[in-house]
């Protein structure tokens, strides 16, 4: 069993910065891709980055301001967020995939002001 918990949310203003952190319990290994997603009131949840054995894949609409990145030793995984912009704000999950299993954290509101 895996147990997720984000933090690091928060209200900001446009241009500002939010740096997010997920700490996983239980046994993870930096194969297991680990990874951000943020849901928008009335939208679908959305990839925002994932991280698998050091390489990361980040979603167009955040490239160049949003960077995730892993301690493995610390089970924990970083999302880096400069430049925000109103049209960020959500809740952001991470989650991680265990074998067929992917777990996810409850969630951290980030809210935009312009």
């Amino acid at each position: 069993q895996v147990q997720l918990v984000e933090s690091g949310g928060g209200v900001v203003q446009a241009g500002g910065s939010l740096r997010l952190s997920c700490a996983a319990s239980g046994r993870i290994y930096s194969y297991n891709t680990m990874g951000w997603f943020r849901q928008a009131p009335g939208k679908q949840r959305e990839l925002v980055a994932t991280i698998t054995s050091g390489t990361t894949n980040t979603a167009d609409s955040v490239k160049g301001r949003f960077t995730i990145s892993r301690d493995n030793a610390k089970n924990t995984v970083y999302l880096q967020m400069n430049s925000l912009k109103p049209e960020d704000t959500a809740v952001y999950y991470c989650n991680v995939q265990v074998w067929e299993i992917v777990y996810w954290g409850q969630g951290t509101q980030v809210t935009v002001s312009s």
